[in-house]
Order: C-alpha cells, then structure tokens, then sequence
C-alpha cells in the first residue's frame, strides 16, 4: 500500500509542480489542461475560464509521488459539487522526512519564501530539525529531520 498526497490549487498549479519539482529533485512525469481532455458525451463543456488550468499533474522523486490539480473555477448554475471550486487545505499537513539537518533546512527555508512559517525549523526533543511551513502556494508542510536531536 502507498498513500500519495493530492495537492488542489486554484489556478497555479503548473507554478507549483515545477517549484516543488527544482526544490525536492524531482521530475514532472505527466502534466495535461482541462483543455486538453477530449470532450464526452453526457459532461458540460469545459469553461474557457479552465481550459489552461491543470487537469492533473504527477512529480516523480525517486520512488515518491506527488499528485495535483487546478479546481475548476465555479460556474455559474452548475454548483460545487458539479466543477468543484477551490478550498484552502486544512485540518492536514504533508510531512517531509529527510536525512540530514542542512537538507532540513534547504527544503524548510524554500518553502517558506514567501509562505507562512507556523514553527520555525529548530532542534526538538525529538529531532535535529524540524519545522512547519504553509508555503506561497497554500499548502502546509512539515519538515522533519530523522534521528535523535
């Protein structure tokens, strides 16, 4: 079993992957629009206001996934069950582990430009590092250094 975070965005969502891509080493191994998605049968047609948001996107580092998309903006008539419409994240946080206390410190101090630190990355009781970020894009993060402080 793997559970694999699935990170919404409203509209930056390209931005971000590539971000995330240079920060954690990794690559984007698939990436498509919602205006690249064929048309069928049955579904509204997607609003011009979408066509360049991210349908889906896949960062590939080493044997780790993240996933992510664009909400679909709300259409007028059609509801948030129907094309979503964005919501901040909350009541989570995506934990990074990581080996050392410089690596710690390089993923820490990127995803906090121009984020929201909640505990800036210090020693623990429990770790040689550790952190909690909400970065520019929205998500929060926990960076955490394994092994004993």
């Amino acid at each position: 079993m793997q559970f694999v975070p699935y990170l919404n965005f409203d509209g930056n969502c390209a931005e971000a992957m590539a971000f995330y891509a240079r920060l954690f080493g990794g690559q984007i191994v698939f990436q498509s629009t919602f205006g690249e998605v064929p048309p069928e049968s049955g579904m509204p047609p997607v609003p011009e206001s979408a066509k360049n948001r991210l349908m889906h996107a896949q960062l590939q580092v080493g044997a780790q996934s993240l996933m992510a998309s664009d909400a679909m903006p709300e259409v007028p008539g059609m509801g948030l069950e129907t094309c979503g419409g964005y919501r901040k994240p909350q009541g989570m946080w995506i934990s990074i582990g990581v080996e050392t206390e410089a690596e710690g410190r390089r993923v820490f101090d990127g995803l906090a430009e121009g984020g929201q630190v909640a505990m800036p990355f210090q020693k623990t009781f429990w770790s040689p590092g550790f952190g909690m970020v909400t970065d520019r894009f929205g998500t929060p993060w926990m960076v955490n250094v394994a092994g004993q402080p």
